[in-house]
């Protein structure tokens, strides 16, 4: 190569601009960096990283120290407005900068990054297609970029899109955690600290119509050896392990040999998980192994609290299994977190009647998201002519982005904000969330109901 050794900036955009971000509470490990990171040190490349959710200084100036040849920033729907941002301030600083943009968001809607700034779409999980832009701009060999899957680029001023191509997890490196370790106040699962990230899967094998998951990596489902997910856990110095699958939950025999496997290297460690209720509730002995090797938390798609609406989001499950997994958690002593999803169809009544239904469940862990139509997917052209907003960092499930069915716009934040104080209190009262400053949430809540603007509309 011309220059072997490349400085390579590795962007994780911060979340907002604004105290309203729950930064401190949930801190996401930056695991697409860190795999991207062991690629380019192995091929000989300087890397940064810079995370905006723990970073004090601007990217601005961490480009300025670091004098990077290659920004790569990667980012989900509402950090869409950050990851532009910061490619026009790499070509500010410099011109010459290759600026790269990935992840979750842009390998749907890859069309939004058509912009000056950016050089580079990676759609794909393949990140060693990187290596393959580098050697093109960078080295001697001769890449044909028409035969490069997986990414966008520009072609006499004219963006061309390579299809993308399903990838194999197997292929992926260990990920490098040094920055990981370089902040051990930080990367946290509410009380769980210093919570490592560990993906043992892409996609989702599951296709609920509101979820845009089941459609990464092409809508194929694939699974890494679970022999090498124990030995990377057991090697991470961390007592805290998210594993960040979509649907971690899903196979009973890969699930026996990861129970297995941790009982014989005697790892103690502290487990989150996703899982769906129908397989809780169907799979009492399962979970209680589960509990048995750490299992702390499991994140479950509750969604709703009638029929209707799960038949409505093809969850193929029903209130029966939503109601038995609460109850198998709570009897296991596993922290059951409930997420659901008030729809734009909601009335007054709706939210008080999921409030009474989480307090009659005995539900303490809770998570609110408002509905969502998620950009690049069929279902979002049915919400065009009702869009309030095409801010995409209004994409976070806490802002309504369509005009409700029922209900005004304000009305329907006043009782979405009133439904969080009082879940609020409730896990105050109970002792949940002891690490937050519970009045500092329901102040914020209390102001967004009685103004015009809320407190997270500004980035």
């Amino acid at each position: 190569m011309k220059d072997k050794n490349l400085n390579v900036l590795l962007i994780h955009p911060e979340i907002s601009r604004t105290k309203y971000n729950f930064v401190g509470v949930i801190e996401n490990e930056c695991l697409e960096l860190e795999y991207i990171s062991t690629i380019l040190k192995e091929n000989g490349h300087t890397v940064h990283l810079y995370d905006g959710q723990v970073e004090k200084k601007t990217v601005a100036s961490c480009i300025v120290k670091c004098k990077p040849d290659i920004v790569y920033v990667c980012g989900r729907t509402r950090q869409e407005n950050f990851m532009l941002e910061y490619c026009s301030e790499a070509k500010k600083q410099n011109k010459d900068i290759l600026t790269i943009i990935g992840g979750l968001h842009a390998q749907l809607c890859y069309e939004r990054m058509y912009k000056p700034d950016v050089d580079y779409i990676l759609t794909t999980f393949d990140v060693y297609k990187i290596l393959d832009i580098i050697e093109y701009n960078f080295g001697d060999k001769n890449i044909d970029l028409e035969k490069v899957d997986g990414i966008c680029y520009k072609k006499e001023n004219v963006w061309v899109s390579n299809k993308a191509l399903a990838f194999d997890i197997n292929r992926l490196p260990l990920p490098d955690r040094t920055y990981f370790y370089e902040h051990p106040d930080n990367y946290r699962y509410l009380e769980l600290k210093h919570s490592a990230w560990v993906r043992t899967a892409y996609s989702c094998p599951y296709r609920c119509s509101f979820c845009h998951r089941n459609r990464m990596n092409q809508g194929e489902y694939v699974c890494r050896d679970i022999k090498d997910v124990v030995e990377e856990i057991e090697n991470i110095q961390s007592d805290n392990i998210y594993i960040v699958d979509d649907d971690f939950l899903f196979n009973n025999d890969r699930l026996s040999e990861f129970v297995r496997l941790i009982r014989e290297k005697n790892i103690n460690k502290n487990y989150i998980c996703y899982g769906r209720a129908d397989f809780i509730a169907a799979n009492e002995k399962m979970m209680e192994e589960l509990k048995s090797i750490g299992l702390y938390y499991v994140l479950v798609g509750l969604e709703a609290i009638n029929d209707n609406h799960l038949k409505d989001y093809n969850k193929k499950s029903n209130i029966d299994n939503n109601i038995k997994s609460i109850e198998i958690c709570n009897k296991l002593g596993i922290n059951i977190m409930g997420m659901f999803i008030v729809d734009l169809d909601y009335t007054a009544k709706d939210f008080k009647d999921l409030y009474k239904w989480v307090k009659n469940h005995k539900l303490k862990h809770v998570a609110i998201s408002i509905f969502t139509p998620e950009m690049g997917m069929e279902t979002f052209d049915s919400y065009k002519d009702r869009l309030i907003t095409d801010n995409p960092s209004h994409w976070d499930y806490l802002h309504l982005v369509a005009k409700p069915d029922k209900i005004g716009v304000k009305r329907y934040y006043f009782n979405y904000y009133k439904l969080l104080i009082k879940l609020f209190l409730k896990a105050k009262r109970e002792g949940v969330y002891d690490f937050i400053d519970y009045g500092d949430y329901i102040k914020s809540f209390i102001r967004n109901i009685f103004k015009g603007k809320r407190s997270n509309d500004e980035q």
